[in-house]
């Protein structure tokens, strides 16, 4: 039970930001002392950091997150093995091979992508899909609907060793979903963790 406590807690911290005990208390439905007793053995092992945070009135409230190495509980698709076939590649065929690699991936997921989400007539039900896909590759993604649209949340990148090594990936991501939802919808990219957020999200709304 305490390793799945501990568990849960880093998804919620990954999957939500950072949070109080008292917050992640409420979402896990755990008790706040049991709460803070397996994020003292988080902090032990470096998984988790926090904030204290000053407010008009009051204590400072402590606010929880992860550390690096709390991110790198979550996997990462063999980073180190991707950086190698990145870095060879790019120092046998050079750039263009980059290049090429990207667009064949990327084509490959267009493909199957598409498949997958043509089969529902409208545009949540093909965001349900996409998202879907997209956690069973690792992204750890959320639906969220907004104004006429919605926000594709991904919490966690599977690829960010690549995408880190290589920014073609990214641009290949946006691409994919602009392509595979068609003409008649906009995407827009609105937090990118490679450029210093906690997370991408992807705004998804009906063209105007």
């Amino acid at each position: 039970m305490a390793d799945r406590t501990r568990t849960r807690l880093l998804n919620a911290l990954k999957s939500s930001g950072p949070q109080t005990a008292a917050d992640l208390a409420s979402g896990l439905k755990v008790t706040s002392v049991a709460v803070r007793q397996h994020l003292d053995g988080l902090l032990q092992d470096g998984l988790v950091d926090f904030d204290d945070q000053k407010g008009s009135v009051g204590r400072p409230k402590r606010v929880w997150d992860l550390t690096p190495d709390g991110h790198k509980q979550f996997p990462d698709n063999h980073s180190n093995l991707v950086l190698g076939l990145i870095s060879g590649l790019n120092d046998i065929f050079g750039e263009e091979g980059v290049d090429k690699l990207i667009a064949h991936r990327e084509a490959q997921s267009r493909k199957s992508y598409t498949e997958a989400v043509g089969k529902s007539p409208d545009l949540r039900g093909k965001l349900e899909v996409l998202a879907d896909l997209r956690n069973r590759e690792g992204y750890m993604a959320d639906l969220v609907p907004e104004g006429a649209g919605y926000l594709l949340i991904e919490n966690h990148c599977s690829i960010c060793a690549a995408a880190t090594a290589c920014q073609g990936f990214c641009r290949s991501e946006l691409n994919l979903f602009k392509d595979v939802l068609g003409p008649g919808v906009s995407v827009e990219r609105t937090e990118h963790q490679l450029s210093g957020g906690r997370r991408c999200v992807y705004r998804i709304e009906p063209a105007a």
